[in-house]
């Protein structure tokens, strides 16, 4: 969690110069994830691997860094219930 902001209402959204500043300070693998996640979403995390070219562990870190400071949210598939997808808090 972000030691600047604490949000109690997740569905409090987050304005673009707080989404920005806080995707600021993530490391590139994060900031591509969020990339990915812009244009397509919601998608689970081999859905973002594929799309990224990322492996899977390094989406895996990069959707904790984000779902650490809210930047990103998840649910479970409707398709696929034993699944998660992922979708940003913009």
């Amino acid at each position: 969690m972000s030691a600047t902001t604490d949000r109690t209402q997740p569905d409090d959204p987050l304005t673009e110069t707080e989404f920005r500043d806080r995707l600021r300070e993530l490391p590139p693998s994060a900031k591509l994830v969020a990339k990915v996640l812009e244009s397509e979403t919601p998608l689970s995390q081999g859905q973002l691997a594929d799309e990224s070219l990322l492996p899977d562990r390094t989406v895996r870190y990069a959707l904790n860094r984000l779902e650490d400071d809210d930047l990103v949210g998840s649910r479970y598939s409707f398709r696929d219930a034993r699944k998660q997808v992922y979708f940003l808090n913009q």
